[in-house]
């Protein structure tokens, strides 16, 4: 029951940060121990031996995150864990214990959720991560997993979201937009079996973009590159919701503003083509798209001699003094902001 019953507020009002800032912005760390709180990929938390706990959480829920007509059980498990792992690593860090919570129905028999928990032990093998422990319980809406990770990082070595500073180059790993093309291939198939039970769905020579959505993974590779060749972020963020809205998080936290090049973005063949098959301009799949769970950083000018030889980064961009001034040329020279219209949390549910 409200206290104030005639105050409310919608949630995707706010957003899903901007809810998290009206709900924990009080919360003032009171422990020494605690160096970061709310606001960034992870919490970190000081340890006596001079390292730094990492500590993230992410929960996924049936009809919001995933859909079981098309997701194996097996890939949601490897996905569940792998998206934690992937927070860490924005941080930096090496993630090392994983806790899960799960929440199913009756309709769920013990095999189907032993497929996810091959999933998650596929995961943690082949991140070298241990699953520690969790609890489960009986749900009335469906299938809800909720992960915590925990993961550690040297003090000198951790990078947060905050550290970018002007002409500061912004780089990003692999592709983008390939998730998001994935789910709408997804969609559409099971939208033609909904109106055709008999129909066989055609996802064939689709494999990247399909395996980009059901079973992504963290960019361990380039921390290690990193760490390999001397190069440590300024700030870094793993793409979740979209390029755009991780690259306002960077300027926002930052206190700096951003020029992206919209010829410099990354977008697989592949993810190219069937964005321009399904009617859609694969830029904005890249700004807006999300899941890919690349990093998403920024080096400093002098980084780039070490870094512009590499297969496994591109840089995008450089940050400006200009807070207010995230923009995006684009490939006829025109300027644009940069707008978050990624995924929200809460804009995209209903009931």
């Amino acid at each position: 029951m409200l206290e104030k019953p005639h105050q409310r507020t919608e949630t995707e009002t706010l957003g899903e940060f901007g809810l998290i800032r009206h709900l924990a912005g009080g919360f003032v760390p009171r422990l020494e121990s605690t160096l970061v709180g709310v606001g960034d990929d992870a919490a970190v938390i000081k340890q006596h031996d001079g390292q730094l706990s990492l500590l993230s959480t992410d929960m996924l829920l049936e009809g919001v995150h995933f859909d079981l007509s098309y997701t194996p059980l097996k890939h949601l498990g490897y996905k569940a864990a792998v998206v934690n792992f992937s927070d860490i690593y924005a941080m930096n860090g090496k993630p090392e214990q994983l806790v899960v919570g799960l929440a199913c129905s009756n309709r769920f028999p013990v095999e189907a959720l032993e497929e996810i928990y091959e999933g998650l032990a596929l995961a943690c093998s082949q991140y070298g991560v241990d699953l520690v422990g969790g609890d489960t319980t009986s749900s009335r809406a469906g299938l809800i997993l909720s992960l915590s990770i925990l993961g550690s990082v040297n003090a000198d070595k951790l990078v947060q979201r905050s550290g970018a500073g002007p002409n500061d180059l912004l780089v990003v790993s692999g592709d983008l937009g390939g998730a998001y093309v994935g789910l709408q291939l997804l969609e559409r198939e099971k939208q033609v079996f909904v109106e055709n039970p008999g129909a066989q769905p055609d996802l064939e020579g689709h494999d990247y973009i399909l395996e980009r959505q059901l079973k992504p993974e963290a960019r361990r590779d380039v921390v290690e590159y990193l760490a390999e060749i001397g190069v440590l972020p300024t700030s870094m963020i793993d793409i979740s919701d979209g390029l755009s809205s991780e690259i306002l998080h960077l300027c926002n936290q930052s206190g700096v503003g951003c020029q992206l090049f919209e010829e410099k973005i990354p977008i697989d063949p592949t993810t190219y083509a069937m964005a321009r098959e399904f009617g859609l301009d694969p830029t904005v799949c890249a700004l807006s798209g999300g899941e890919d769970y690349e990093l998403l950083f920024t080096v400093r000018q002098s980084d780039y001699e070490k870094i512009k030889g590499s297969t496994l980064l591109t840089v995008i961009g450089h940050m400006t003094p200009d807070v207010n001034q995230a923009v995006m040329v684009d490939k006829s020279g025109g300027v644009h902001p940069i707008k978050a219209q990624g995924w929200t949390a809460f804009g995209n549910t209903k009931e």
